[in-house]
């Protein structure tokens, strides 16, 4: 296995490695590592059936169900995330950490790519660890005694799902899921701290009036996105994307209208942030 650093923020890719050929536990371990050091890994030329994906995100963590979407036929933990040529907005379009909005949000979030168009397409991906570091220490300590209040029902996020709800929507999907985290939340394996707000599904701060705590939250949504923080991944068919949720946040580009980009998705369960 060879590991290259893609970026100064976070993100490597690995090479040298067929998950066709399943993945064993020292290779799950050593998978793992990389994942904790750069935060995000990229795997490309892996051409898996549905089973050989889930059999590697099992590898990784627990699967679980994503509460908007139903599964493809056979595997409910894997969705189908897409946008159609005639489509406008694609899912998930805005930068955020995935489903901050349950009780005990995910660890992690891989996606494979199945078909990809000719440009564009390609996803952001942002360092939490340094967007909480960079601050002063004023800030850090400000909000580090604050708990933020997530959504499932902000309007641009809730935007991002309209077409895949119609056509691939739970029924019994409830409209508004919400939980309360720490605006900075600790790395359960790390020990580090990293920023855990996001535009998409942070709504407001508890114990604060809308008036209050808008101001702070526009100023972090800003400068946690900044571009030292980030990197970019250019897609290709057989990809593998594989992010950790408690210090990243992620962003699809949507720069290629009248192309169809199809993905398939699994998210890893995660612990309750503190």
């Amino acid at each position: 296995m060879k590991v290259r650093r893609v970026a100064g923020a976070l993100g490597a890719d690995i090479s040298g490695v067929d998950l066709a050929d399943g993945v064993s536990a020292t290779l799950a371990s050593e998978i793992r590592e990389v994942l904790l050091a750069h935060q995000v890994i990229f795997l490309r030329r892996q051409p898996l059936n549905a089973r050989q994906f889930l059999d590697f995100a099992c590898a990784m963590g627990e699967p679980i169900e994503y509460p908007f979407v139903r599964g493809i036929d056979g595997f409910p933990t894997i969705i189908e995330v897409k946008k159609l040529e005639h489509e406008k907005v694609n899912f998930g379009g805005v930068w955020h950490s995935d489903t901050t909005y349950l009780e005990v949000p995910p660890m992690g979030s891989m996606l494979l790519s199945r078909e990809v168009p000719p440009f564009g397409g390609d996803t952001l991906f942002a360092n939490q660890y340094l967007a909480y570091e960079s601050l002063s220490d004023v800030m850090r300590s400000l909000l580090d005694g604050l708990t933020g209040i997530s959504t499932s029902a902000k309007a641009d996020v809730s935007k991002t799902r309209e077409d895949r709800i119609r056509s691939d929507g739970r029924q019994a999907a409830p409209q508004d899921y919400r939980a309360e985290h720490p605006l900075v939340r600790t790395h359960p394996e790390t020990g580090r701290k990293a920023l855990y707000v996001n535009v998409a599904h942070t709504a407001g701060i508890k114990g604060m009036r809308d008036e209050e705590s808008a101001p702070l939250l526009g100023f972090l949504f800003q400068h946690q996105i900044k571009p030292e923080f980030t990197c970019r991944f250019g897609w290709e068919n057989d990809s593998i994307a594989f992010w950790d949720n408690r210090c990243t946040q992620h962003n699809p580009v949507n720069d290629y209208h009248g192309y169809r980009r199809v993905m398939h998705r699994i998210t890893l369960k995660g612990d309750r942030p503190f």
